[in-house]
Parts: structure tokens; C-alpha cells; sequence
């Protein structure tokens, strides 16, 4: 009994064994899959420009901590010694009174602490401006990313015109050697020439040629991708259509510069705040405490300890001479940038208009390519039953061959640009 309990544990393993093997043999075969949202969002992560972002925040982050600290109390150590040539004497002279002379060297070391009390919002308003030129330069960021975008689209979408066309040469080739086989029955019957054979094989050859170019600029244009995307991109890796969507259900421009103009608006508004505030006066408790000779009663000529505290008020009037034109430097500055805002809805809505007959011209082109390929295909049938019977020659059946090739390529290459015009239109929105 207990060897045919062995035998069958034994069994049960080795089956176990095998299908882990076959498990990991179908995995390893599987074939890489990368869409277009893919390629995008890793593109976007390994782009270098995308690490600045955060480099931004750690420096708005700095900016902020530094300026809360000019809340704190401010602390400071001073030190002075003087040879005057001159000092303060009473000029009188009492009997029996000696009035010492205050001494021409004189030196004095104090800290003091002083602490803001008004500074008429100066840090908070500086606070805010930090804020805003991080947001300006975060989405500048942005801005290069959608370019980024936008190339990407064009290699993701040149790599399935490639594919498509190499497809194309499959099919050209069942159809030269389709004829090949019946040009090689009719020479051995001899009911046709050998040089009708040999250029059906000669364009083969062509054929050939024609997949191998193909496959070569698809390599490198995997290879640029596989750069962009941060991986090396095998040849077996495909590249599925992105799903075309109704590109005109979006109108409303949602493009990154338009941030970009935004924030520089309300970091120009900021800024006349702010100039606001740097012309307030500014307010401070402070308080010292020293050693030096003399000390606070410069009537005893020798050295002491001494402190004192009080209320410090600053008010500098000589930013005022020039605020007036710092303001209106600003509003300059202000109506520029609703320039450049102007400039760039006028071209952006211009392309948009462009893009929008292109779609529709790509539609209907599309239709009718759909019409010629049928028609196409129904001719090259009939070319190629006539070449059976001998009724054309092969150089009849090429040209029909070719046709439908030609017609086939037209329509694949207006499918793509339609796609490629569809997603254009959604990045140019910013989508």
C-alpha cells in the first residue's frame, strides 16, 4: 500500500512541477504591451524637467521657513573701541572737588534682542509673492511636460503607421506569390515565358527590400520611445490604437499656459502689495545689556555693566522717491502680460480652427478611401482569375496588385492622420 501512495504523491509532484514550468514558460513568452496613456505617464516621469518640480517646492519651502524666522526675536553682538581726540569737560572748578576728565579711549561690547512688532505685513506679503513664483514656475514645468506629450504622440503614432505598412507588405506579398504559383504552372505547361516568372520574383524581391527598411526605421523609432519612456522597447512589443474619441465634445482650453499667465497676474498684483508694505513704518521692542568704559553715566570714568530697553520705531522714506514709478513699472508689466495671454488664445483658437477642418477633411477622405480599397479589391480578383487563364499579362496583374496597395496605403495613412489630427486636437486644448 504505501508504495502506490509514494508513487502517486511522487506523480502529483512532478505534475505540479510541470505546470509551474509551463506557467513560467507562457510568461516569459508573453508579449510586452505599451499604450499610449502609458508611454505618456512614464515619459512624464522620467523626463529630467520633472524632478524640478520638486526641487520648487523644497525651495518655496526654504523661502517660507526663512521668512517666518523674521518673526522670531532677533539677537545680535556688538563690540566698539574709539580714540577720540575730543571728550565732554565741565567747565567749572569747585574747591576741594577733583572732576575727572571722560578718557579719549573708550570701548564698549553689548548684545541685543530685539523683537518685531509691526512690520506693516512685509513678511506675509513676502510670503505670499514666494508663493506665486513657485506656482509660475511649477507650471512652466507643466508647459515643457505637454510638449513632451505631444512628441511622444507623434512616435507612438509613427511606430503604428510603420506597423501598418509592414502589414500592407504582407499582404502584397501573399499576392506575388499567388501569382508566382500560377505563372510557374502556366511556364511548366508552357503556356507562358520564364521571364513572365522571373518578374514576379524580382518584385518579391522588392517586397522584401521594402520590409526590411520598414522594419529598420520601426526599430528606431522604438529605440527613440524606449529613451523618452525610460526602457528599452523590444521589437515584439505592441503598440495598441488608442480608442479615437469625439474630439469636438471638448471646447474649453485647458492648457497649462494659461496657469502660467494667471499666477504672473496675481504675482503682479502681489508684488503692489508688497511695495505697499516695504513703504510702512516698522515697529520693535528691543532691549541691551553691555560692558564697556564709560558706562550709561559718562560722569564715571571707569568701566561697568549696564542695560536698557525700549521701543524702536523705523520708517525709511527713501523707498518713497521712486514708488510711484515702481507702480507703474508693475502696471507696464501687468498689461504686457495680458498681451502675451491675448497673443496666445489668438493662435492657440486659430490652430484649433485648422485642426478641426483637418478632422473633417481626414473623415471624409477616410470614407472614400474605404470605397476605392473595395472596388480595389475587386478588380486585382478579377486581375488575378485573367492571369490564371492567361488572359493578362504579369505585368497587367502588377499593376492591380499595386493599385490595391496604393489605395490601401492612402487609407491607412489618412486612418492614422485622422487619429493623429483627433489627439493633436485634445493636447492643443490641453487635454
Amino acid at each position: 500500500m504505501r508504495p502506490s501512495i509514494s508513487w502517486a504523491w511522487g506523480k502529483a509532484n512532478t505534475l505540479f512541477l510541470l505546470a509551474l514550468l509551463l506557467s513560467g514558460s507562457l510568461q516569459a513568452r508573453q508579449v510586452p504591451v505599451l499604450t499610449l496613456e502609458e508611454a505618456q505617464e512614464q515619459a512624464r516621469q522620467h523626463y529630467p524637467i520633472s524632478r524640478q518640480r520638486d526641487l520648487l517646492l523644497q525651495t518655496e519651502q526654504f523661502t517660507l521657513e526663512n521668512l517666518s524666522k523674521g518673526y522670531l526675536p532677533q539677537v545680535g553682538l556688538n563690540g566698539q573701541a574709539t580714540y577720540q581726540s575730543a571728550v565732554t569737560q565741565l567747565p567749572i572748578s569747585l574747591p576741594g572737588v577733583e572732576i575727572i576728565p571722560l578718557p579719549k579711549e573708550q570701548y564698549k561690547v553689548f548684545a541685543e534682542v530685539s523683537q518685531l512688532v509691526f512690520d506693516g505685513g512685509l513678511i506675509r506679503q513676502q510670503k505670499k509673492a514666494a508663493q506665486l513664483q513657485t506656482a509660475v514656475e511649477t507650471q512652466k514645468v507643466e508647459v515643457e511636460l505637454l510638449r513632451l506629450q505631444d512628441r511622444i504622440n507623434q512616435l507612438y503614432l509613427g511606430t503604428l503607421l510603420l506597423d501598418a505598412q509592414l502589414k500592407q507588405v504582407d499582404l502584397v506579398q501573399l499576392d506575388l506569390e499567388a501569382g508566382i504559383r500560377r505563372v510557374e504552372a502556366q511556364v511548366k505547361n508552357e503556356v507562358s515565358f520564364k521571364s513572365n516568372l522571373y518578374l514576379l520574383q524580382a518584385e518579391l524581391l522588392k517586397n522584401n527590400q521594402r520590409r526590411a527598411e520598414l522594419r529598420s526605421a520601426r526599430q528606431a523609432t522604438l529605440q527613440t520611445l524606449g529613451l523618452f519612456v525610460g526602457q528599452a522597447l523590444p521589437e515584439s512589443v505592441v503598440l495598441p490604437l488608442p480608442v479615437p474619441t469625439e474630439v469636438m465634445a471638448y471646447q474649453q482650453i485647458q492648457r497649462p499656459e494659461l496657469k502660467v499667465y494667471s499666477f504672473q497676474q496675481s504675482l503682479l498684483e502681489q508684488q503692489q502689495k508688497l511695495l505697499l508694505a516695504r513703504n510702512l513704518p516698522k515697529a520693535s521692542l528691543f532691549g541691551q545689556t553691555g560692558y564697556g568704559r564709560p558706562g550709561l553715566n559718562f560722569l564715571q570714568n571707569q568701566a561697568d555693566f549696564w542695560y536698557m530697553g525700549g521701543f524702536r520705531l523705523n520708517w525709511s522714506l527713501g523707498n518713497l522717491y521712486t514708488a510711484r514709478n515702481d507702480r507703474k513699472l508693475i502696471g507696464v508689466n501687468q498689461q504686457l502680460t495680458q498681451i502675451q495671454l491675448e497673443n496666445f488664445l489668438l493662435n492657440t483658437n486659430a490652430q484649433l480652427t485648422q485642426q478641426r477642418a483637418e478632422i473633417d477633411k481626414l473623415q471624409q477622405l477616410v470614407v472614400t478611401d474605404q470605397e476605392i480599397v473595395g472596388l480595389r479589391e475587386k478588380v486585382k480578383a478579377a486581375a488575378s482569375a485573367q492571369l490564371s487563364n492567361s488572359v493578362i499579362t504579369p505585368n497587367d496583374y502588377l499593376r492591380e496588385v499595386y493599385a490595391e496597395d496604393q489605395a490601401r496605403q492612402t487609407l491607412i495613412l489618412h486612418q492614422l492622420q485622422l487619429l493623429q489630427a483627433q489627439i493633436n486636437y485634445k493636447t492643443t486644448l490641453g487635454y
